[in-house]
């Protein structure tokens, strides 16, 4: 598990690992189509089901050295705000290290997906995880191309 933030922290965050009684908040983020679409859970029929994907797709990660997005816990109020951490890809046959990130709806706009994203991108080359971090993003999400852009990423 050595690509998990898990007890790291950003100035306003603690980075823990997804927990099953988080889904109860979790499920909040899949009741946007707009961010269903962004993450590619279309295919799922229901908040309910989109949840319980990311979850195993989540505890997978967690199981396999695979990186996975940390639960990302405001440290003022103790309450989940999002999800951000670094996830080991394979992409064209090349392993690559993404940051990934997402926010639940109430706590979007304030600066947590940046604070996160840094957050990982410092951790990543301070283990010298790999030579560059990639985000994958729709072009349509102008609230992550901006976060990318923060965060000193370029399109590609």
């Amino acid at each position: 598990m050595k690509y998990l933030l898990t007890d790291l922290e950003t100035d306003r965050l603690g980075f823990r690992k997804l927990e099953s009684p988080d889904f109860e908040a979790w499920i909040e983020l899949f009741k946007d189509q707009e961010t269903v679409q962004f993450l590619g859970m279309s295919e799922f029929s229901s908040p309910e089901e989109c949840c319980k994907k990311w979850f195993v797709w989540t505890f997978h990660r967690y199981e396999n050295d695979l990186g996975g997005q940390n639960a990302l816990i405001c440290k003022a109020t103790n309450q989940l705000v999002g999800k951000c951490g670094l996830l080991v890809r394979k992409i064209e046959g090349q392993c690559e290290l993404e940051i990934a990130y997402s926010i639940l709806p109430n706590f979007r706009n304030q600066g947590f997906a940046y604070e996160s994203a840094n957050r990982c991108k410092i951790f990543a080359f301070e283990n010298n995880f790999h030579h560059r971090l990639i985000s994958m993003i729709f072009p349509e999400n102008i609230s992550s191309k901006k976060t990318v852009s923060k965060n000193g990423m370029t399109h590609a």
